[in-house]
């Protein structure tokens, strides 16, 4: 006898980035989709608190209060996979009060006010690109594919899947390659201004795992994926423009062409770095990745078109007549897919913002592994080596001042109980489960 057809209904997710940079949320029939985006839905604080692993550890609020998960409509996500399976379909939300005021503990909320920052004291905004890096698991396991075309026939359609899946939802695809590892790929996208920034990041992680499920396979984002194994990182580029949208960061009269405001900015993220990566590489094993001669940050550096500086100076093509300030950008080299895009971007605004109101002049740009350097010259140059665990980062975390003034002490506590009560949940675990939990949480 012939099969029945099966009645579907579309369902639209409501989702919010919590502190371990997980998408979470809940989920209405689309035939709601109108009223919810007037009156969001309900979420319990603690709901930030989860875990990669999906465990409710220490939190502030344990089962009491409530908020709001307020969706941005510009946000929306919608890939489709033809007949053969339902579409995927979510919005991206701001956690409010039951008034509709913005939660003080909002991760998109804080980047938002760092943004209003910037533009209200200096008229600046940030534009920026999330550069990702992933294992997808049904390409053939090889040793030698980096940069290989072959590695780009062993992914068979997947990368064509994907890149119109991007592009439908308004992400505009860059580009697309076979990097280091085995089965290991990188996408980037086009650079996006202020929040819409952080928000393509989220959803091209999203986008790259629903392909990949499409597919029979899985996109890992995990920091690391084996013990001595190159990691996954995120490099975030960027650059500043001014009220017209005219970039401000190249000076052709300044040394190496960095304008006197970027130096402000750049040198306000250097001296706060050890700080910042218990935002930016925020989870236990982030650490195996962030190693000397790893291709991947160790000091608060800046250096000329170096991949293993903190913060790196891009280079700009001579090959055509453009303008070399439209090209003119900066590569933060510290930052994995365990951390939240709203809080890698936030924390890079909100220290700019100090270097731009101290006007703190840029350190000495290195040429050299700041590892070769004596003691003495590290000193003099402002160079510290990084933190080498979770623990320590938080360490320094817990002792900005930008920081605190910044999130203020509810967000800024709840964030250091959520990742030291992660360093706790994976204590007695031993090196090689701890690299199998994030490769199965990410």
């Amino acid at each position: 006898m012939p099969r029945t057809a099966v009645e579907t209904e579309d369902l639209v997710m409501l989702c919010i980035c919590d502190y371990s940079g997980q998408v979470r949320g809940k989920g209405f029939p689309a035939s709601e989709l109108p009223a919810r985006l007037k009156s969001g839905m309900g979420l319990a604080p603690t709901n930030l608190m989860i875990n990669a692993f999906g465990e409710i550890g220490d939190s502030p609020w344990g089962p009491r209060g409530e908020l709001i998960m307020l969706p941005d409509p510009t946000t929306k996500v919608r890939v489709d996979f033809g007949e053969s399976r339902p579409s995927e379909q979510f919005f991206l939300a701001d956690i409010t009060e039951l008034d509709g005021t913005p939660w003080t503990c909002c991760p998109r909320g804080w980047l938002a006010r760092g943004l209003q920052a910037l533009w209200d004291e200096f008229g600046l905004t940030i534009k920026a690109a999330f550069e990702h890096e992933f294992h997808y698991s049904g390409a053939e396991a090889r040793l030698g594919d980096s940069y290989l075309l072959d590695a780009i026939r062993l992914q068979d359609s997947f990368a064509q899947t994907l890149m119109p899946a991007l592009r439908a939802n308004g992400i505009e695809p860059d580009t697309f390659l076979p990097e280091y590892g085995p089965q290991q790929y990188e996408v980037t996208c086009k650079p996006s201004l202020g929040l819409t920034a952080a928000d393509d990041a989220v959803k091209l992680r999203e986008i790259t795992r629903a392909v990949a499920r499409y597919h029979g396979h899985k996109a890992t984002f995990s920091p690391i994926m084996a013990q001595g194994a190159i990691g996954n990182g995120v490099h975030v580029h960027f650059c500043l423009l001014d009220q017209d949208g005219t970039p401000v960061c190249f000076d052709a009269c300044a040394t190496l062409g960095i304008s006197a405001t970027a130096e402000y900015f750049i040198e306000g993220i250097l001296s706060e770095m050890p700080a910042l990566l218990a935002l930016t590489a925020p989870s236990v094993i982030s650490y195996e990745r962030l190693q000397p001669n790893q291709w991947s940050a160790t000091y608060n550096n800046l250096g000329n078109l170096d991949r293993e500086a903190g913060i790196r100076l891009c280079p700009i093509s001579k090959l055509h007549d453009s303008d070399p300030a439209e090209n003119f950008n900066f590569e933060y080299r510290a930052a994995d897919a365990a951390a939240n895009p709203y809080m890698v971007l936030g924390v890079l605004v909100w220290a700019g913002l100090r270097g731009l109101r101290e006007e703190a002049p840029l350190r000495k740009l290195t040429d050299t592994d700041p590892g070769d350097m004596s003691a003495a010259e590290r000193k003099s140059q402002g160079l510290v080596r990084l933190p080498q665990c979770l623990s320590d980062a938080l360490e320094f975390f817990a002792e900005s001042t930008i920081l605190e003034q910044s999130m203020g002490a509810e967000f800024r506590d709840a964030y250091l109980m959520h990742k030291r009560s992660e360093i706790s949940f994976l204590e007695d675990y031993t090196s090689e489960a701890r690299i199998t939990r994030y490769a199965s949480a990410y």
